[in-house]
């Protein structure tokens, strides 16, 4: 039970910090609309969206046991751990919208391009458990629908947090290569201390690179 609890709390986490710009996505796809349209939008986005991350993530999860795939998969989740870090600009290129279909739209469909990690990452830290799954998806709404402002704020005010969620990005990438059968026949020989030793460093190299990418990113910008 301990570990169950343990497992949706990491989830919880990582949807937490993967959504912050996912809900910058619905306040600036519905800023141009009536108040009245603008929830609409929003509860109707969100729900699409949702939807739309639940079938891709329970997709991911079978995808996850193909040879081969749970490798290249670690590789992927560790370059946008990495990017979490390094890029704060993900969503400066969303338009608003002027009609609520067009609103609607516009949310699911940049909620699909971003949630790519999202789903990523939920799938490989669940490792098949799709109660869990679903249930750390269904309580995102809330955090998308409401949380926008609130989650934008707590990762300002609280940087560490997007830190621990890139660090859990990371050792996950690393789990997730160990774990890959073919590796272990192949490169890792089924050594022990590989189980252990590479979701560590995985979870170094995240912060480490993301910490330069992001220091290098803040001398380049014009004071």
């Amino acid at each position: 039970m301990l570990d169950w609890f343990l497992l949706f709390l990491q989830i919880m986490l990582i949807n937490i910090v993967l959504s912050g710009d996912n809900a910058v996505v619905i306040a600036l796809a519905s800023k141009n609309l009536p108040v009245h349209q603008r929830k609409q939008a929003i509860w109707w986005g969100a729900f699409g969206a949702i939807g739309l991350r639940l079938v891709m993530t329970v997709v991911a999860v079978y995808l996850l046991t193909v040879p081969y795939i749970q490798a290249a998969g670690s590789l992927l989740l560790l370059w946008i751990a990495i990017k979490l870090l390094g890029d704060d600009d993900s969503h400066a290129n969303i338009k608003e919208a002027s009609s609520l279909g067009k609103a609607i739209w516009t949310i699911i469909v940049a909620d699909f391009i971003m949630s790519l990690d999202n789903v990523l990452a939920i799938a490989a830290k669940a490792q098949g458990n799709i109660p869990v799954i679903i249930l750390g998806i269904g309580l995102s709404i809330p955090i998308i629908i409401w949380g926008s402002t609130l989650v934008m704020n707590l990762l300002h005010k609280f940087p560490i947090l997007v830190y621990v969620g890139a660090g859990i990005l990371g050792y996950t990438a690393g789990e997730m290569f160990v774990s890959d059968e073919k590796m272990q026949d192949y490169v890792l020989h089924h050594n022990g201390t590989a189980h252990w030793v590479i979701p560590v460093i995985t979870t170094i190299v995240v912060i480490a690179a993301g910490f330069i990418w992001k220091k290098s990113h803040s001398s380049a910008r014009p004071a």
